[in-house]
Order: C-alpha cells, then structure tokens, then sequence
C-alpha cells in the first residue's frame, strides 16, 4: 500500500553524486508505485554545516506535519543530532545512510572521533536506518543499533545501451567518480604509470570541484607521472556527454578504497563493460568471476599487474565483455530498488 514521506537531502537532489543519484532514483521509484515524495533540499556544507545552515535546517523540519514520515539522507542527519533528537519525538525519522560519516577516506583522527559521536547521537533518534549497501553494516557496527531497525535497500540501475567501444588502436579506460581522497585516482595513477603497455588512454569523469585539493593533487600526479598526454580529467558530464564516454569505452576502472555498494561500477556493467575494480562494498559480487578483475584497495602492485592483462590481451577483454553482457541482464532495476524500500518503510511502519 502507497504512502507518502518527506525526503530531505543535503544540498540540490540533482547533483551529480552516488549519493544524490541514489536518492533522486528512489524518490522517482517509489513515486511510480504511487508514493507521494516531498523533498526538501538543504543549504550549506554537509557534514560540516555552519550555524546559517543549521538554523536553515531547523526550520525545514519544524515546518514539517506531526507525524510525518521523514527520510534523511545521512550525510545531513548525522551532522544535526540535536535537530534530530528534538524532532524525533514529533516525526518518523528514517536515517538513509550511503557511507557513515565518520568512515570516510582521509579523516583524521580527531575529526573521525568528532563525527562519531555526533552520527551516534543522530541514529538514537532515527527509527528505521537504511543502509545503500550490505558493507554498510559492519561500518555501523560500532554504533550498536538494533538489528530489527536496520534494512539494507541497495540501489539499481537503469537500462543502458552497450558500449561500442573504442575505434583506435588504444585502449579506452574509464573511470567516473568524483575526485576525493576515496575514490583512489592515485592508486590507478600509479599502476598505469608502472605498466610496459603503451596502447591505452584514460579518461577520469567526475568533480573537480567538491574536493579541490584532492583534485589538485591527483592532476598534480598525472604530470609527475608522465601521463598527462594520455589522461583526460573531464569533471562533471551532462548524461549526454558521458553516455559517449560509456559507448567509447573497452574497460571501466574504479581504484576506490572504500565503498558500501559501487553504484559506479554497476552502471559500467549495465554498459556491458568489463570492469577492473576493487575488492570493497559489492564490487566483487556486482563483477563476478568473469566480467572483471578485482584488486584489494589501495594494492598497486596488484592494480599493474591487473591493468597490463586487460589492456594487453585482446582475447581477455572480449572474454570478459561477454561476461559483462551477461551481468548486464541479472542487474537489479531501480524499480526493484524502490519496492524494496517500499517495504522496509510498510515493515516498520506495521510493526515499528
């Protein structure tokens, strides 16, 4: 049975990220099965909102109905405990984690700690979590939330032309994700760098500008490394443009050190590109064990290795295209993703 909730992200639900991808997805699922989806859209810098943006965000919730079913992205939940403490006791508060916060890549210490405890306050207050990928689980372990209020929803993908692949003697690689110290684009740089196989080109999609200093850096690296005439950072594409990117590519190559699920490497998959990834979230049961290679994060030496096969093996690439072909036809849709959120939100709201 169709309800309605209020869905509240941080920052524009069209941005280009995992996360907003994800959650403008289920917002469009769940209104097919006849959901009634209201967002609200956050100001200011998610997970380090300043006081303007706090204060914002109180109102966006004290304006919300008693009783209102309220799904917050985690990015923003985890950063607001007390905004969450104080509306719990009025609103049904879903927490939608993509990565914990206090997780992610590149943290140090103190700020890690900082945003432990302020996420662990936050997901007191929420009555159901939903976690993007079964990795999640054990990243939230050190809350010590109840199994029954936890639902793992992971995303899906959209169908998706084949990719033609490239129409030159180099091999077409590409990476999309946005440039943060997560997403290893110095790991991948380093591998290619150590490789004896001159025939490819990369071509890295994704921000520039939500992590300037990791972008900085990796662009910084290319250089160093010799390969800035063989490697494009494009930023940001409209779906156009990287739909051309997908239909010229041979492989799909994701360095990342850490991820709950690899919304990335599902829509190269349901390109029917083959996939050089790493061993992290659902990237090893999204790949298999014949449409890519997988890695342990952050292994270089594994990476070289990995990349020199594929790039200089023909028969290889076509043996694991194939298998990627056949992924393609078992991926999960975003309509399966919806309905099962549907039914983590009906579960909870019979029984919680």
């Amino acid at each position: 049975m169709a309800g309605s909730l209020v869905l509240v992200v941080p920052g524009r639900l069209d941005a280009r990220t995992g996360g907003s991808l994800y959650n403008r997805h289920m917002a469009e699922g769940l209104r097919r099965l006849g959901w009634q989806v209201d967002v609200r859209e956050l100001e200011g810098d998610f997970p380090r909102p300043d006081a303007a943006a706090l204060e914002q965000a109180a109102r966006v919730f004290a304006a919300l109905p008693q009783g209102a079913t309220v799904v917050v992205d985690g990015m923003a939940l985890s950063a607001m405990p007390d905004i969450a403490a104080r509306e719990s006791a009025r609103l049904r508060l879903v927490a939608l984690v993509h990565l914990p916060i206090a997780a992610d890549v590149g943290l140090d210490t103190d700020t890690a700690a900082r945003f432990e405890a302020s996420e662990r306050r936050a997901l007191q207050s929420a009555r159901l979590i939903a976690v993007t990928g079964r990795a999640g689980l054990s990243l939230l372990d050190r809350y010590a939330i109840e199994v029954e209020r936890v639902q793992v929803v992971e995303p899906g993908t959209h169908p998706a032309p084949l990719a033609r692949g490239s129409s030159d003697a180099a091999v077409h690689l590409l990476c999309v994700a946005t440039l943060n110290p997560g997403k290893g684009h110095d790991v991948l740089l380093r591998a290619l760098a150590s490789m004896d196989v001159p025939t490819w080109r990369l071509t890295c999609a994704g921000s520039l500008t939500r992590h300037p200093e990791t972008a900085a850096r990796v662009q910084t690296l290319a250089r160093e490394l010799g390969l800035d005439h063989r490697v494009s950072f494009v930023g940001d594409l409209e779906t156009e443009s990287l739909e051309r990117c997908y239909d010229a590519a041979d492989l799909f190559v994701l360095a990342t050190l850490r991820e709950t699920y690899g919304m990335a490497v599902a829509e190269a998959l349901a390109h029917g590109l083959p996939v050089i990834g790493t061993s992290t979230g659902a990237i090893p049961s999204l790949v298999g064990t014949d449409a890519g290679l997988i890695v342990p994060p952050g292994d270089v030496e594994s990476l070289t290795g990995a990349l020199a096969r594929a790039i200089g093996d023909a028969q290889l690439r076509a043996w694991l295209a194939a298998g990627a072909r056949r992924v393609r036809e078992q991926l999960p849709t975003w309509d399966d993703a919806a309905r099962r959120m549907a039914a983590a939100l009906e579960g909870w709201t019979r029984h919680g």
